[in-house]
């Protein structure tokens, strides 16, 4: 049995999206139930510090973790599957890494030589990747390379594992995810794009260990001896992954080919024992889970021409699934479109045939007036809402326009000079607009949260404090929290440290709720996060009606 930490790299072929964190965390998740203990890192090669910055539509949600770091969706696929919590460790970027060597370059920590891309980038990357194995100690860690085999973005992080491989190749495996298409003109399906990927990989002087095969429909056999033939593996290498009905069937999808079986060869190990009822019971309650509930998300970071790219709020819709999953309902989700409301508000009575409506994290003025529309719709109406983040401080600007009668009451976010700012900046965050330091600059991360008795929320989560993770600038505006409390807002949850209000309700509703923190970043598969329950629980009464 060889010593020292497996590294895993998964690597993508042919084009992106076509799986690789899903994939790296189904191994995990796999490796897991063996008994090992697992870390994961993302690699992504764009060169922004962190993903604070990136576009929703373009690059997908923005994952954060308890310590505030901004991470790339995928490591929210990783705490899901592995139900592990994430750290600044477990993501590199290439501005990230590249920042780091020219801050050493400039403190003179390279001695005078010269600092050259393919040498100092790698060894940067490596220690990176030695620094997490230390601080964890891992049996495998799994590390995602972003982009495609082929990219010249990502060279960079395939030298730096192609260095560690000829360091210690008994400790280094390579799994190529590649996708295999069936034209439909043809009715087959094609190896070729695969194989260039696999040759694009071996151009960089990385030799695939495995092939996760990708497609609509599973691998047949004479597809993987063809496979194995031309790209020199084991057609018991050749792993088929085809369009499954949830993400958490993969790994039990996967073990039909017995990858972990696989993978546990090639670095001579044995499982420590083999445990995956709890991951085999979920799938089973996916697939048992028969009674609709008909959620609607009023969002505006899913739209991208003729296509709705819902990564924008993947957490959230992951979310909504483990919750409703686990009390045996069926969830529906329809993406609504925030401006549609303000162009034509004949269109709110289309809410009334929803059993519950959220209205998620965001930023900026396109689409609030249409999404505040919607909340007082749900809250005159008593549908089950769930503000999360921006839709928290929406239902208080609706609350103090409508109930409390503070005309023109806004967030300063989007109108600097409203005469009721009943969502404001802090002085802290002024300051970091003012002198332009946004990336990195947000409350981020986890905080406390104090409920009180008797609340919808104290009822979910049967507990205080919480904790809980944030990322926004802007703050109820304790100056006209005795105002709203009077006319009936509660306030069920605050940060006791600084005085923030974290969560607000109504009386008298099926389920009023809007939370300052981002709940969704906290669920998991095996352990729904309670708020989501509750809500998910008051949305099928609803739909029961």
């Amino acid at each position: 049995m060889t010593k020292g930490a497996k590294y895993i790299f998964v690597c993508g072929g042919v084009m992106s999206g076509i799986g690789k964190g899903i994939t790296a965390a189904s191994i995990g998740r796999i490796l897991k139930d063996y008994g090992f203990a697992i870390s994961m890192m993302k690699i992504d090669p764009y060169f922004n510090v962190d993903a604070g910055t990136l576009n929703p539509i373009v690059h997908g949600e923005v994952f954060v973790t308890n310590d505030g770091t901004e991470a790339d969706q995928d490591l929210g696929n990783y705490e899901r599957f592995l139900e592990q919590d994430m750290t600044r460790n477990n993501i590199m970027t290439s501005g990230l890494v590249y920042r780091t060597v020219i801050e050493k370059e400039r403190n003179l920590e390279y001695a005078g030589k010269d600092v050259q891309m393919m040498s100092d980038i790698p060894d940067e990357v490596i220690r990176r990747m030695q620094a997490l194995t230390d601080a964890e100690h891992p049996d495998f860690v799994l590390v995602e390379v972003g982009g495609t085999a082929g990219d010249n973005e990502n060279l960079v992080f395939l030298e730096a594992a192609r260095v560690l491989k000829l360091s210690n190749p008994a400790n280094v495996m390579f799994v190529l995810v590649s996708y295999l298409p069936v034209l439909g003109s043809v009715g087959e399906m094609k190896t070729k794009p695969t194989q260039h990927a696999v040759r694009a990989l071996s151009s960089v002087g990385i030799n695939t260990d495995m092939i996760i095969a990708r497609a609509p429909v599973p691998l047949d056999q004479p597809r993987k001896e063809k496979i194995s033939r031309i790209c020199s593996i084991r057609p018991e290498d050749v792993i088929s992954a085809p369009d499954v009905f949830s993400i958490y069937e993969i790994p039990v999808n996967f073990e039909r080919d017995l990858i972990g079986k696989r993978i546990l060869e090639k670095f001579g190990m044995e499982a420590k024992k083999h445990d995956s009822l709890a991951w085999q019971n979920l799938v089973a309650s996916i697939k048992a889970a028969e009674n609709p509930v008909k959620i609607g998300i009023v969002g505006k970071y899913f739209v991208s021409g003729d296509f709705s790219l819902t990564d924008s709020y993947l957490s959230v819709i992951e979310s909504v699934k483990h919750a409703s999953w686990v009390l045996g309902m069926k969830p529906e989700i329809t993406w609504l479109d925030a401006e549609e409301y303000e162009k034509d508000p004949a269109k709110l009575k289309d809410i009334g045939g929803y059993d519950g409506i959220i209205v998620p994290g965001g930023f900026g003025g396109r689409g609030v007036e249409g999404k505040i529309q919607v909340i007082r719709y749900c809250r005159e109406n008593k549908i089950p809402y769930f503000g999360l983040c921006y839709g928290m401080q929406h239902a208080v600007i609706e609350f103090a326009r409508n109930v409390c009668g503070l005309a023109g009451a806004h967030t300063t976010e989007v109108e600097a000079n409203t005469p009721h700012k009943v969502i404001d900046v802090m002085p802290e965050q002024a300051a970091n607009i003012a002198e332009k330091k946004m990336g990195g600059s947000m409350r981020l991360g986890a905080y406390a949260c104090e409920i009180t008795p008797g609340t919808v929320s104290y009822d979910a989560y049967k507990t205080s404090p919480v904790s809980e993770r944030h990322r926004h600038r802007y703050e109820f505006n304790n100056n006209y929290r005795a105002q709203l409390t009077q006319a009936g807002l509660v306030i069920a949850g605050v940060n006791s440290e600084r005085n923030l209000v974290e969560i607000v309700e109504l009386k008298d509703h099926p389920f009023f709720v809007g939370v300052q923190f981002h709940p969704e970043l906290k669920s998991r598969p095996l352990n729904p996060h309670p708020l989501y329950i509750s809500f998910i629980k008051a949305a099928g009464k609803q739909g029961g009606k």
